[in-house]
C-alpha cells in the first residue's frame, strides 16, 4: 500500500514538472499567453497543444497551441463544453454553431463545410447528426442528401436514409450510436454489411459487394476489410481495404481516391495513419514518403511532379527541420525549428506562398499566390501565420487595397 501511494505521489510530481515547464516555455513563445492574467495551468491540455482562456462572463475561448488559432468559443462547466458555443476551422471560418452538453454536441446545431455553406442543420445527439437534414451543393443546386430518422432518446431501432426514400441503415442504436443488429446499404438498395455494431464500428458481420457475394468476414472487430465509395457503386470503386483490429484501421492499408487511385498506402495504429507510409495526388504521381505518427508526418519526402520539393522533419503536417528543392535539384532554402525562408506550393506544382517561417509559421514578408489564375493575391508582412503590419492586395494584376493588416483583416 505504502509503495503505491509513493508511485503515484512520484508520477505527480513528475507530472506537475513537466506540465511547469511547458507552460514556461508557452508563455515564453506565445504573445496570448503573456497578456491574458486568467490562464490557469489547469486549462493547458498537455498532450493535444490546445489551450482555454477564460472570459469574464463565464464563456471560454479555446485555442490551439501551435498556431494560436480559435477552436471553440461558448459555455464551459465542468472543464467541458456546455451550452451554446461555436467551433471554428483555421482562418476563422465557422464550422459548427449550436449546443453542447458535457463536451458533445448535443440539442439543436448547423454544422458547415469549409468555404461556409450548410452542411447539415438539425439536433445532434452524442455528438452524432441525430434528426434533421444534410445538403450538398452541385451546380449551386440545393438537394436533399440523407434524412436521418430514430426516436427521440436514440436508443432501440432506428433508419438512416439517403434522400427521402432509400434506406442508408437500419438496425439498433444506443445513446446515439449504432448498437446491435444491424443492416447497412449502398445506394441502390444493395446491403453493403449486415452483423452487429459496436460504438458506431462494424464489429461481428459480412460485407458484400452489389452482386451479394462476400468480400470480407469481421469478427470481434478483426478482419481484413474493403469498403467502396458509397455514392458511386456501379462503377464499384474501392475507398480502402486493408487490415482491421477492434473496429479500427490496425496494420498494413490502401486508401482511394475516387478516381481509383491510391491516395495512401502503409500502416497504420488505432484508425490512423502511424509507421511507414506513402501519399500520392490524385493523378497517382508519389506526394510524400516516410514516417507518420497518429495520422500525422513525422519524418520523410515531399514530392511535386516527381521531383524532390522538401525533405526533413515535420510537426503538426508542417515542415519544421529540413531542405527545399527546385525542380533541377537545388538546396533553395533550409528549416531551422520553423524558422527560414520558405516556397509552399499548390498542387498543381503552382507557387502558394514565399516568405519568411519563425516557429513553423509566417512572420515577416511574403507573398501569396490565389488558386484561380496562380497570380500575386498579396504582398507585404505576417505575424504568426497571419497578415500584420503593412501590405497590398492584388486581383488579375490590379491592386484592389493598400495599408495596415492587423490579426489577418485589413485596417480600412
Amino acid at each position: 500500500m505504502l509503495k503505491n501511494i509513493k508511485s503515484s505521489y512520484f508520477i505527480k510530481l513528475l507530472f506537475e514538472y513537466v506540465v511547469e515547464k511547458q507552460k514556461l516555455k508557452l508563455v515564453k513563445y506565445n504573445k496570448c499567453f503573456q497578456k491574458n492574467i486568467n490562464l490557469n495551468i489547469i486549462n493547458y491540455k498537455l498532450f493535444t497543444g490546445k489551450y482555454i482562456i477564460y472570459s469574464s462572463n463565464g464563456k471560454v475561448k479555446e485555442y490551439f497551441g501551435i498556431d494560436d488559432n480559435l477552436l471553440y468559443e461558448g459555455g464551459y462547466i465542468n472543464f467541458q463544453r456546455n451550452g451554446k458555443g461555436k467551433e471554428y476551422y483555421e482562418e476563422g471560418r465557422i464550422k459548427f454553431e449550436g449546443e453542447y452538453l458535457n463536451g458533445k454536441k448535443n440539442g439543436k446545431g448547423k454544422e458547415y463545410d469549409w468555404d461556409g455553406i450548410l452542411e447539415f442543420e438539425g439536433e445532434y445527439l452524442n455528438n452524432k447528426e441525430w434528426i434533421g437534414m444534410k445538403y450538398t451543393f452541385g451546380c449551386k443546386v440545393l438537394k436533399i442528401l440523407y434524412k436521418i430518422e430514430n426516436n427521440i432518446n436514440g436508443s432501440g431501432e432506428g433508419l438512416e436514409r439517403y434522400g427521402n426514400s432509400i434506406i442508408k441503415f437500419e438496425g439498433e442504436y444506443l445513446n446515439g450510436k449504432r448498437n446491435g443488429k444491424g443492416k447497412k446499404f449502398y445506394m441502390i438498395n444493395k446491403i453493403s454489411f449486415e452483423g452487429e455494431y459496436l460504438n458506431d464500428l462494424k464489429w461481428n458481420g459480412k460485407g458484400y459487394d452489389i452482386f451479394h457475394r462476400v468480400i470480407y468476414e469481421l469478427k470481434n472487430g478483426k478482419g481484413f476489410v474493403k469498403k467502396y465509395w458509397e455514392h458511386k457503386p456501379i462503377d464499384f470503386i474501392l475507398k480502402f481495404e486493408g487490415e482491421y483490429l477492434y473496429g479500427k484501421k490496425n496494420g498494413k492499408g490502401k486508401e482511394y481516391y475516387e478516381n481509383g487511385n491510391i491516395e495512401y498506402e502503409g500502416d497504420y495504429l488505432n484508425g490512423k495513419r502511424s509507421g511507414n507510409g506513402k501519399e500520392n495526388y490524385k493523378d497517382g504521381t508519389l506526394r510524400f514518403e516516410g514516417e507518420y505518427l497518429y495520422g500525422f508526418k513525422l519524418k520523410g519526402k515531399l514530392y511535386l511532379k516527381e521531383k524532390l520539393e522538401y525533405e526533413g522533419e515535420f510537426l503538426y503536417n508542417k515542415k519544421w527541420n529540413g531542405k527545399g528543392y527546385d525542380e533541377n535539384g537545388n538546396i533553395i532554402y533550409e528549416l531551422i525549428n520553423g524558422n527560414g525562408y520558405v516556397k509552399e506550393y499548390y498542387d498543381e506544382g503552382k507557387l502558394k506562398f514565399e516568405g519568411q517561417y519563425l516557429n513553423g509559421k509566417k512572420t515577416g514578408k511574403g507573398k501569396e499566390y490565389n488558386s484561380y489564375n496562380y497570380k500575386l493575391e498579396f504582398e507585404g508582412e505576417y505575424l504568426d501565420g497571419k497578415r500584420n503590419g503593412k501590405g497590398k492586395e492584388y486581383w488579375n494584376d490590379i491592386l484592389k487595397f493598400e495599408g495596415e493588416y492587423l490579426n489577418g483583416k485589413k485596417i480600412e
